[in-house]
């Protein structure tokens, strides 16, 4: 079960973990493609399962792909609304992650979903060019470029 829950009538309390994993100076970022918005790989935490598990978790059933999680990198409180209107008090932890496979290290290409939402996509964007797009929640820009770690943000999307 998701520590995912509707707390009152208005908000959902989500609580994520996300790995990032970077490249040749790209990261890599999954996006819907009906959306404009990219997102750093990562999913809900279940109950009873720890966030570097969920990471590994994750990471596996989306790309099949093993990881080894590394470095506590982030904490963000994130408050936002979906496109449905639901409000979100999101808690989030990232960690650096890294793949496991010696030949998956060489990958640069575009990733597909592996549990049949044909709609995600993950893809290397280049972190030079990180402001060029929309990374969501916003403060990931900051943190990503400061590259100060660990650190914790909160974002308030109005």
């Amino acid at each position: 079960m998701d520590l995912s829950l509707m707390v009152g009538d208005e908000y959902k309390l989500n609580i994520r973990a996300a790995g990032m994993i970077i490249h040749n100076n790209k990261i890599l970022l999954h996006r819907n493609k009906q959306e404009e918005h990219y997102c750093i790989i990562g999913g809900r935490i279940e109950i009873g399962e720890d966030s570097k598990t969920t990471v590994k978790r994750e990471m596996e059933e989306e790309i099949g792909k093993k990881v080894e999680v590394k470095n506590f990198l982030a904490t963000i409180e994130n408050f936002f609304t979906d496109l449905d209107g639901v409000k979100f008090h999101e808690f989030m932890f990232i960690y650096e992650a890294e793949f496991v496979d010696d030949d998956d290290k060489k990958i640069e290409y575009t990733l597909k979903n592996l549990e049949g939402k044909d709609y995600l996509q993950y893809e290397w964007i280049n972190i030079d060019k990180i402001d060029e797009i929309n990374l969501q929640p916003k403060i990931l820009k900051e943190m990503i470029k400061d590259k100060k770690y660990p650190t914790h943000k909160i974002y308030i999307d109005n």
